[in-house]
């Protein structure tokens, strides 16, 4: 259906376009594969958040991505930017892990992240629960991962957030906060 539509790249910019001014960010998760819907997103985003498992595969794709995010970059979104690259699955034990985050810290400098997603039991479990894994385990290396990952980012954005500390401290002492709809 959207591979007939006229201006089919830009459906989801213009979408979005209404509710830019009223978040600080508009997180999209969308597949490895460049299809449409990966296209569209591109084109809507100011900045990519690349993860990527430390193993050497992962390593192989980097020239096809920054070929992909230029290509993207010249044709539909002049001010698409690689926003950071995230460390997932991420089992520090390992000498492959270590290897390969010294490889794309050479690469990205600054734009690797600090924090990375653990392999993690519980992240495994709470899509199979039908809940994310803040409300599934909230205590999980998983949830702390994830509170790292948005503070990181709310930080190198400059945007400040008193309630995103308070609720990532909050957190980790067990205290609960309600998150619609999962846990009325």
């Amino acid at each position: 259906e959207l591979i007939q539509q006229d201006r089919r790249e830009f459906r989801l910019r213009d979408a979005l376009a209404p509710l830019r001014e009223r978040f600080p960010f508009i997180l999209l998760d969308c597949p490895p594969a460049l299809d449409l819907l990966t296209l569209n997103a591109l084109v809507a985003t100011d900045g990519l958040l690349v993860p990527m498992q430390a193993e050497y595969f992962a390593l192989e794709g980097i020239s096809e991505l920054m070929s992909t995010l230029d290509r993207v970059s010249q044709a539909f979104n002049h001010g698409l930017a690689l926003e950071g690259v995230l460390m997932t699955m991420y089992d520090e034990r390992t000498n492959l892990a270590q290897q390969v985050t010294a490889n794309l810290q050479e690469f990205f400098g600054d734009k690797l992240l600090k924090t990375t997603i653990p392999r993690n039991v519980r992240l495994a479990e709470a899509p199979s629960h039908g809940k994310p894994v803040m409300v599934y385990d909230p205590r999980s290396r998983g949830s702390d991962a994830y509170r790292d990952l948005a503070l990181e980012l709310l930080k190198r954005n400059k945007i400040e957030s008193p309630k995103a500390k308070e609720r990532a401290k909050a957190a980790k002492t067990g205290q609960e906060f309600k998150f619609w709809p999962y846990n009325k």
